[in-house]
């Protein structure tokens, strides 16, 4: 494997956790399965804003 393809093979961890949270979260405030859906999109959609807006270009 190439070092571009070691770094970008863990991606996906941050997009779970941000769905994962983000469902757990609405589940804690509301007790709703609708809005926990909508919490694991927003947790999705904030898990991709930190791995693009944060993460990228941050040397290990």
């Amino acid at each position: 494997m190439t070092e571009q393809e070691n770094n970008n093979s863990f991606d996906w961890v941050y997009y779970i956790l941000g769905m994962f949270f983000g469902i757990l979260t609405a589940v804690i405030i509301t007790g709703s399965f609708g809005f926990a859906i909508l919490g694991g999109i927003i947790g999705f959609i904030f898990g991709a804003i930190f791995l693009n807006g944060i993460v990228k270009g941050r040397e290990y």
